[in-house]
């Protein structure tokens, strides 16, 4: 069912690094991406897959984690992602990707749901120094990264209380993650 997708789909930060990511699972999530409806059908978004540790290790440093976590840098070595998707925008298609790149990660993140993995989407990075250490050309444009592995945390949804909508981890390390009530989105 959908819906238990969806209730699983969430931001893992904590892997078993050991537990490698295929690269034709990668090629397969991006296949989703590359199905899934694109604005004007433009389709200018792209992917770099990295399953390898070396070029992981080239990745990581570039990459901010869970920012409501002030005392937490990230995921410790061991527990960091076995795999990544940078999702670029090919300007030399389309200047504006509007919202695809939120339609196909979704699609790529609900993909390795499927298939026992999670992911978490990185938004907070440098750009420009990942776009240089990996020499991508200059009209590939990064969106954001997208971390998979096999998730090694429990992430619980609870109630938000008080509007506030932080998320937490408690002294087992389980991250609890605050939503709003239905009642509350809908006008």
């Amino acid at each position: 069912m959908l819906k238990d997708l969806i209730l699983k789909n969430r931001s893992y930060r904590r892997f078993y690094e050991e537990e490698t990511v295929e690269l034709e699972t990668l090629k397969e999530l991006v296949d989703l991406a590359r199905l899934s409806p694109s604005a004007r059908n433009a389709q200018p978004l792209k992917y770099f897959l990295s399953n390898s540790p070396e070029l992981n290790e080239k990745i990581f440093p570039h990459l901010s984690w869970a920012g409501y976590l002030k005392d937490w840098a990230g995921p410790e070595k061991g527990e960091q992602p076995s795999a990544y998707i940078i999702v670029l925008n090919d300007t030399d298609i389309s200047a504006n990707y509007f919202c695809d790149d939120g339609i196909a990660t979704q699609s790529i993140l609900l993909g390795a749901v499927e298939k026992g993995l999670g992911g978490c989407i990185v938004g907070s990075l440098n750009r420009l120094q990942l776009q240089r250490e990996l020499r991508f050309s200059d009209n590939l444009k990064i969106v954001h990264v997208i971390a998979i592995g096999k998730p090694k945390e429990e992430v619980v949804l609870e109630e938000m209380k008080e509007g506030n909508i932080k998320y937490w981890r408690d002294v087992k390390q389980t991250h609890h993650v605050p939503k709003r009530e239905l009642k509350d989105v809908i006008v």
